[in-house]
């Protein structure tokens, strides 16, 4: 019990960690985004203009920080356990987002807050994620990965059509299902290294994979932050990430759940609180806004009526 116990701590505070190092991260790079030059929307060239700016470099280093913390995390514990606790990003993305607009937090912001916490909690004590024998069958990991990959393709698909409207939500629900699948796989590829070292690594698709999808999902996430408030797209990242990765984690790597009637009712209450204090939270006015916005919002009453 003392084990168990010890390594759920651990879990906890790497988990924490690493949703504390995206959360800041996706501030900075979003305040660098929304400068990109639209042509650059859904290309590469994206990634190589924001390379020259020093704050979208600093967001990157800490989002590459938050991944390798949240690799360990998965190393350590179950997908199901680390998912919900990264999905906590957004409470350091809006504290960091506070600082800079200077927005009080205000009933939305608490209401946020407690959902999140709330769901987090309810979803963890409920559904009790704990390690099994992950899935054997080929098939099965294909069937659940090209779904996930699929929609996120179809999603990307509708955004080009729409990019300015809804298409900045539908690209951060992408790349946040390619995420979940990178951490089920990421969690993989960390087997592999514990079993064989990185001969066994190398040798296994699923770290080529994780590195196409982080690259994918890093255009699309810039996309979505150049053409859009962080209150549009982050929401949207932060809800599909966990929800992708505990359906990876219970579809093929062999996590399990409590499944008695209660624990599901719980689970389902727990995530959908988790869903709507992402959302509150996401739509917070004191999350940053583009250079439309502002200019809009800093416009006289009588000129913008």
């Amino acid at each position: 019990m003392i084990e168990v116990r010890s390594v759920s701590v651990l879990v906890l505070v790497l988990a924490v960690s690493a949703a504390c190092c995206l959360g800041f991260g996706f501030v900075l790079q979003q305040n660098a985004a929304r400068q990109a030059p639209l042509s650059d929307f859904l290309s590469p060239r994206l990634l190589l203009d924001l390379m020259k700016v020093p704050r979208w470099l600093g967001g990157i280093g800490l989002m590459v920080a938050g991944m390798v913390l949240g690799a360990i995390a998965l190393s350590q514990g179950e997908i199901s356990l680390v998912e919900p606790l990264l999905a906590t990003n957004l409470v350091f993305a809006l504290a960091l987002s506070r600082k800079q607009s200077k927005q009080p937090l205000g009933r939305q912001g608490w209401a946020g807050l407690l959902l999140l916490a709330g769901g987090v909690t309810a979803f963890i004590v409920a559904g009790e994620p704990r390690g099994g024998t992950a899935v054997p069958d080929p098939l099965r990991h294909w069937l659940i990965i090209g779904v996930m990959i699929g929609l996120a393709l179809l999603l990307t698909t509708y955004a080009k059509r729409s990019r300015l409207s809804s298409g900045p939500v539908l690209l951060a629900l992408a790349a946040g299902l390619l995420y979940g699948v990178q951490d089920a796989l990421t969690r993989v590829s960390g087997q592999r290294f514990s079993e064989g070292g990185l001969v066994e690594l190398l040798t296994g698709w699923q770290p080529y994979a994780v590195l196409a999808l982080g690259v994918t999902g890093l255009i699309l996430v810039q996309s979505a932050f150049e053409t859009a408030p962080l209150r549009r797209s982050l929401p949207a990242l932060t809800a599909a990430q966990p929800l992708a990765g505990i359906i990876c984690g219970v579809g093929f790597l062999g996590d399990r759940l409590r499944t008695d009637t209660g624990a599901l009712a719980w689970e389902a209450a727990g995530l959908a609180a988790i869903v709507g204090g992402i959302v509150l939270l996401g739509m917070h006015p004191a999350m940053p806004c583009t250079q439309t916005e502002r200019a809009r919002d800093l416009q006289p009453t009588e000129a913008r009526a």
